[in-house]
């Protein structure tokens, strides 16, 4: 049976791709993407795990803005490794004057050492930083199953 072994890449589409550029430029380079791809309608940056794509909505779909409570996206969450990575993005969107939705904080609705830092991009969808303690731990304790039962295969 396959399986996903990760995301390979998002696209969004903008209403101006100039505008978006530079955002993107600026928040992505920060999180250490670079630019991969310049398609001239479509951007893509990667990190070596994943990419991140922006392209040019057409003329009709420039025509409305985005609705969060649409079918359709609603936020991306960038996992980040440190609560401090999370308090480094947020200093850095406000030098850079990004909308910040909520500033870092704990969510602990959402489990175990959650703290994340939401924003929006130039055409108001939503993004978002995070940590997740809880995520890290259950992550840890299934590659040390995972490798218990490769030792007591080999075994045999």
């Amino acid at each position: 049976m396959p399986s996903v072994i990760g995301i390979d890449h998002l696209v969004i589409r903008v209403s101006d791709l100039a505008r978006s550029r530079a955002f993107y430029d600026s928040v992505l380079g920060f999180l250490g993407f670079w630019l991969e791809w310049d398609l001239g309608d479509i951007l893509g940056w990667d990190n070596g795990e994943t990419m991140f794509w922006i392209g040019q909505a057409d003329a009709r779909g420039r025509k409305h803005r985005h609705r969060e409570g649409d079918v359709g996206f609603h936020h991306y969450a960038f996992e980040l490794g440190a609560r401090r990575d999370v308090d480094a993005l947020y200093r850095h969107l406000l030098a850079e004057n990004a909308v910040i939705v909520d500033p870092p904080a704990d969510y602990p609705s959402y489990g175990e050492g959650y703290y994340a830092v939401f924003f929006r991009d130039p055409d108001g969808l939503r993004l978002e930083a995070m940590v997740f303690e809880e995520k890290v731990k259950r992550r840890r304790a299934a590659k040390a199953k995972a490798a218990r039962a490769r030792a007591k295969k080999a075994k045999k």
